[in-house]
């Protein structure tokens, strides 16, 4: 772990709060959720913008591109914490980055053509493979009394 002064008031976050788990570990537990929430919402208005006004309909979803910065960002940020675990994060974290990215260019591909919009598979395996890493680093502690037992 860094010193703790190292970004002054916004190291708050890297305080424990049950078994090893810091707040911003939790804190990206929430922001990939929704996350995984505002994506079905997002597909779902790219589905109706398309089917009523067309391609030229669609715009990327604001709330959608700012929850995925905040992911990358909080990644960064947890990279200061847990050098092994921040790196792994910030790297899935990109990858989603990017993929959402490209999957939303092949939905406005699939409106062009007239094509039916598909799911981004894409991003939602990138969404739940970022959401099972970060579930594990913050939520291990409930099964470590098993995990341990067994191992």
């Amino acid at each position: 772990m860094i010193t703790p002064a190292l970004l002054g008031p916004i190291d708050i976050l890297a305080e424990e709060v049950v078994g090893g788990v810091t707040i911003i570990e939790f804190i990206l537990l929430a922001l990939v959720t929704v996350n995984l929430a505002i994506r079905a919402f997002a597909h779902r208005g790219y589905v109706t913008a398309a089917r009523r006004d067309g391609a030229d309909a669609i715009s990327r979803s604001l709330v959608l591109d700012v929850t995925n910065v905040l992911i990358v960002l909080g990644g960064f940020y947890y990279i200061t914490i847990h050098v092994h675990g921040g790196v792994v994060f910030t790297i899935l974290a990109i990858g989603l980055l990017v993929t959402d990215f490209f999957e939303f260019e092949a939905r406005l591909v699939e409106a062009r053509n007239e094509l039916p919009i598909e799911r981004p598979k894409g991003a939602l395996f990138a969404s739940t493979l970022v959401f099972a890493y970060i579930a594990y680093q913050s939520l291990f502690f409930l099964i470590q009394p098993f995990w341990d037992s067994v191992f």
